[in-house]
């Protein structure tokens, strides 16, 4: 959702955004998730603040431009991303219930390694459940792409510009 005045989202187009593309829908398309539009100008990586993500603010605009994808592929790739959003978000709260119940295990008089097992073994199971949503994710990816942007991925996940 978009939170900047007319005049600042004309001022914001002007200077980050390709507007004269065919694929630009404006500042607050279907695939914006707010901040900065453009590696340089603000927020990069997220996983070092805690926040899963594609290691940018906007993954799916940062791989529009980088990429070079066409509508029909930054349509499949939005659908993707959000696919991937959701499971991620479930792990974030998979992850403060296993908080709970580690720090349940400790409250009482007694440690209860039972309490803390469950939390462990959730942990487990999230991980496991958000690498499969990561691989279905990036096989699903590979098919939009053709070779070349393929090749742009998979450099700008080698040298660490994009974080899975």
């Amino acid at each position: 959702m978009c939170h900047f005045s007319r005049r600042a989202r004309r001022h914001l187009r002007h200077y980050f955004f390709h507007y004269d593309q065919p694929e630009y829908h404006g500042p607050c398309d279907r695939g914006d998730w707010g901040g900065p539009a453009m590696p340089g100008h603000g927020h990069h990586g997220s996983e070092s603040e805690g926040q899963p993500g594609f290691g940018v603010r906007r993954p799916l605009r940062f791989l529009a431009y980088k990429l070079d994808l066409d509508q029909k592929q930054v349509a499949e790739l939005a659908r993707i991303l959000d696919e991937l959003k959701i499971e991620r978000a479930q792990a974030e709260v998979d992850d403060r219930r296993a908080r709970a119940e580690f720090a349940d295990a400790i409250l009482g008089g007694a440690f209860d390694a039972s309490k803390a097992g469950a939390a462990g073994e959730r942990r487990v199971q999230s991980a496991a459940k958000l690498r499969d949503a990561l691989t279905r994710a990036l096989a699903a990816i590979h098919a939009v792409l053709s070779p070349e942007q393929r090749e742009r991925l998979a450099y700008l996940i080698r040298t660490g510009v994009l974080a899975l």
